[in-house]
């Protein structure tokens, strides 16, 4: 209907309506609705004389509010009771702030696809009267967790994600960088405020309550990827995380989870009895001379300009460094690396350094006396005395060559400042 019909008085057809747009309604309307007028009816003379001399006036209860909020209703002075002088024009609001609007007498709501009183809503998927049937629902717990402090990568949250939430409860702190490698907020060992930020074309709103406990939630849906981290602070007790996917994006985002090195279903940790030592030692009937160790599964592929863009910006050093030696140890992989050349660090490097891998077989493997451009972060342990350069699983690790140092430079350009 056109606003100015509205305006005038006219009515609706009987059927259907669709909202397009209200004007604005006459002043006095919103004067004589019902809760406009003021609280109590005002004073009798005769009351307010009886006030001055210290005796309390009778004033009548105000009556419940009137049965129909699309009736133009007002409250007689001094009395009780509601008069209405029938019904309100067609498309005024059916209260002060609300989303529904008076239309033939009745206070009618707009649904999703715009016609008042269908009832219709949007699903999961932000399909107008849909099944949640064309979207995926991702879930899940993030449990991976280091021995020393830093930012760790939880999950990527694709593009098109919609009602994305995320809780954790500890001292820890989530991170959000968006895919340009800046952080949104709490990177840089900084810890940013509780609010409300915006992140790839929708509004994130990040809490922090005692207990404690932090959430992140957004409705959506992202028009870019965000890649959410958890800083470590002390052991990851469990990042749980959920949003909705559209599914045609679904298998866009596994292949980028396994490029990116993270596992699409994050093991559980679980506690190992220690066996008694003759039990580990398989006696000489059973022993399998011919049985030889599991071979470790191959690495992800980590090329491509996202990846090293991704690294590059979100690590503490990038260095061209050669192998001089490695020493594997019961969970991680410790390497001596001689360091040739510094594109980025923020602390300062000593010629030899440690680098460690995390996990039996590291990824990817460096084998010695070859040179590589490495990028690698800071981890230090929660009570200051460890402090280490670690290169995360499928980190990035290439054969250093004159066009990698030429990629290197070409990405130092482009992550913010």
């Amino acid at each position: 209907m056109d606003p100015s019909e509205l305006q005038r008085g006219g009515q609706c057809s009987v059927g259907s309506w669709r909202v397009d747009s209200v004007g604005v309604l006459d002043p006095l309307l919103q004067l004589l609705r019902t809760g406009r007028l003021s609280a109590q009816p005002p004073l009798h003379p005769v009351s307010r004389r009886r006030a001055m001399l210290g005796r309390q006036p009778r004033v009548p209860p105000l009556p419940a509010a009137p049965p129909n909020q699309c009736d133009l209703n007002c409250l007689a002075e001094g009395q009780a009771f509601y008069h209405s002088f029938g019904r309100v024009l067609d498309g005024t609001p059916c209260s002060p702030g609300a989303q529904g609007l008076c239309v033939a007498g009745r206070c009618l709501s707009a649904g999703c696809d715009g016609v008042l009183g269908s009832g219709a809503l949007e699903d999961r998927c932000g399909r107008c009267g849909g099944a949640n049937d064309t979207c995926l629902f991702v879930q899940r717990v993030f449990r991976d967790a280091g021995a020393f402090s830093g930012y760790w990568n939880v999950t990527l949250i694709p593009m098109g994600a919609r009602h994305i939430r995320v809780v954790q409860r500890s001292r820890n702190h989530l991170a959000l960088m968006g895919s340009d490698g800046r952080y949104i907020f709490n990177g840089h060992w900084a810890v940013s405020p509780p609010g409300t930020y915006e992140a790839a074309g929708t509004q994130v709103v990040y809490t922090r309550a005692a207990g404690p406990e932090e959430t992140l939630h957004a409705a959506g849906p992202t028009t870019q990827d965000l890649v959410l981290q958890v800083l470590l602070l002390e052991p990851n007790p469990g990042v749980q995380f959920e949003f909705w996917l559209p599914r045609e994006r679904y298998g866009l985002f596994q292949a980028q989870a396994q490029v990116l090195g993270w596992a699409l279903r994050q093991p559980q940790p679980r506690e190992v009895e220690p066996q008694p030592p003759q039990l580990l030692e398989p006696s000489p009937m059973t022993r399998d001379p011919t049985r030889a160790p599991d071979p470790c599964p191959p690495c992800p592929d980590t090329r491509g300009r996202a990846h090293r863009l991704l690294h590059y910006c979100g690590s503490d050093f990038v260095f061209q460094a050669r192998v001089l030696g490695s020493h594997r140890q019961a969970h991680e992989t410790r390497y001596e690396v001689r360091i040739l050349l510094i594109y980025k660090n923020r602390s300062p490097l000593r010629m030899r350094e440690y680098v460690w891998a995390p996990g039996r077989c590291p990824c990817p493997p460096l084998a010695p006396h070859r040179e590589y451009l490495l990028a690698v972060r800071r981890l230090v342990s929660p009570d200051g005395t460890q402090d280490r350069l670690l290169l995360p699983h499928a980190g990035y690790a290439r054969p250093w060559s004159p066009a990698e140092d030429s990629r290197a430079r070409l990405a130092s350009r482009r992550c913010p400042v």
